[in-house]
């Protein structure tokens, strides 16, 4: 259903054709088809899409009852005989097709069935590009050099750039390394620098945006991916070992080596700071200067052509956002890096999404929001929310302090004590649930005689978790009890002893 939501907001929200569908959204074209298709007899809009949960979406877009009609083939044998006459078209040939079979394919998936048929390899295309549509970018082989002010040491950074499609107006800036935080801080300030976002970009199958490449369906990394929905653009990752396809970047790119990284090639910089200032100002110049045989700058261009049709930025930027799947635990947390959040405890085993950032955690299930935190920063913290919390006369509840004493009761009457402990000293009984099942996953590794006496030892030291007992049982400590030591008053003429505090007068 997270693939379907994506069509959706690609094909209503910022109409894509099929194709650019099937490849932003990792799926076969007639895939795209039936889902388009879907959404055409549906019309319904994006927004009331997104607010749909996972099982009423699929409810919707695919009734049980629901059968997909036969379509007319085209007679590709006529089609190939009418494309010789002169004017025919074979845009017109599916418009002539449409009035016949109303209910036949679409203009995309007519023009995919009859170049099938002709198995004629795809080719050599010149592109067209349209206004504020696409945005091409790559990193370059040749690297920008600065200094280390300390150590004198050269240090290589990465060179970003980006390009836009029609007016192949370029931002570039030095990059400390590829990692996917640099990466899409990148593409931020480069969307920053445009003023305005595109519909599309086009990117080769780097690790940090793309999870599998795949010459056919290539896997996008879900940061990148929430980042891109974000902004409100659609990806499009090059076909592996098909360059022209991000041949604008590879231009742009060789562009910037001459003119940016060539002007500075006899400068020193001391910091990526100090670097990316003086890429910025030869970037601008690079931007200005006239382009042989169009008798206009890149910047002329892009104020005619992309400028006006890029879409506005949000009003906030993008926060780097991470995810993990995770299974909601007994104790109705997830663990972000060991910290614990709550989730609602009638999820107890269910699988689901985490999305988090510096600031915040939210817990997704099945595509609906279930739970959303403030991010702390302390390990083996538990944030709770109160309402997420089972009610006391919820007999049905599988999991109960009481459940987990007794199973502490079956390795003894210390481990029992210490569990009791454990989910006393908690805001919640129930953050002690982790705790006392690790320690009851002790007993497989060691003996019960051995657990019982590790726990009676952390009792004794009032170490209320499982990571005592683990270290007790490690270092073979569970036998080693601490000796009150006797208390040895000197002879000192200040110690007047109890006696002296029984006189009525001390003058």
């Amino acid at each position: 259903m997270k693939k379907v939501k994506e069509v959706a907001r690609l094909f209503l929200d910022l109409g894509l054709g099929v194709r650019p569908i099937a490849r932003a959204c990792d799926i076969s074209t007639s895939t795209a088809h039936t889902y388009v298709d879907r959404l055409k007899e549906l019309n319904v809009s994006y927004e009331e899409l997104s607010a749909l949960n996972d099982d009423a979406l699929e409810e919707l877009l695919f009734p049980k009852e629901e059968r997909v009609p036969a379509r007319p083939l085209p007679d590709c044998i006529y089609l190939s005989k009418e494309l010789t006459k002169k004017g025919v078209t074979l845009q017109l040939l599916h418009e002539e097709y449409k009035k016949e079979n109303p209910d036949g394919y679409e203009r995309s998936r007519f023009f995919e069935l009859y170049r099938d048929w002709l198995k004629k390899a795809d080719p050599v295309m010149r592109f067209t590009h349209k206004a504020g549509e696409k945005l091409f970018v790559d990193f370059s082989g040749d690297k920008p050099h600065y200094q280390d002010p300390k150590t004198g040491a050269l240090i290589e950074a990465e060179f970003f750039v980006a390009v836009l499609g029609a007016s192949s107006y370029l931002f570039a800036c030095a990059l400390a390394d590829q990692t996917e935080e640099n990466f899409i801080g990148a593409l931020t300030k480069s969307l920053e620098w445009f003023g305005g976002s595109p519909r599309l970009i086009v990117l080769d199958n780097a690790k940090v945006a793309v999870t599998h490449a795949c010459y056919y369906e290539p896997e996008l990394n879900r940061t990148f991916a929430a980042w891109a929905d974000h902004y409100g653009v659609g990806v499009i990752p090059t076909r592996v070992a098909k360059p022209r396809d991000n041949a604008k970047a590879e231009s742009g790119v060789l562009q910037a080596q001459r003119r940016i990284l060539a002007s500075l090639r006899n400068q020193t910089f001391f910091s990526l700071t100090e670097l990316n200032d003086a890429i910025r100002e030869e970037a601008q110049k690079l931007n200005l200067r006239l382009m042989s045989g169009i008798g206009q700058s890149r910047y002329d261009l892009f104020c005619e052509l992309d400028k006006p049709a890029l879409r506005s930025l949000p009003s906030e930027r993008y926060a780097i956002t991470a995810w993990k799947k995770a299974t909601i635990h007994i104790d109705y947390h997830v663990d972000v890096e060991k910290t614990f959040y709550s989730a609602p405890y009638t999820l107890i085993g269910q699988k689901v999404d985490v999305s988090y950032t510096y600031t915040t955690v939210v817990i997704y299930h099945k595509g609906t929001r279930v739970a959303s935190h403030m991010r702390v920063h302390q390990k083996g913290a538990f944030v709770t929310d109160q309402t997420h919390m089972p009610h006391e006369h919820r007999n049905f509840l599988e999991w109960t302090p009481e459940r987990i004493k007794l199973w502490g009761e079956k390795i003894g009457p210390e481990t029992r004590r210490l569990m009791e402990a454990i989910m006393e000293h908690r805001a919640h009984p129930e953050h002690g649930f982790r705790s006392c099942l690790g320690i009851v996953r002790l007993a497989k590794l060691y003996s019960p005689e051995r657990v019982e006496e590790a726990c009676a030892r952390a009792l004794e030291l009032q170490a209320y978790n499982y990571k005592s007992v683990k270290s007790l049982l490690e270092h073979g400590l569970e036998k080693v009890h601490s000796k009150l030591k006797e208390k040895i008053i000197p002879l000192h003429d200040n110690v007047r002893g109890k006696s002296y505090y029984g006189e009525a007068d001390h003058d």
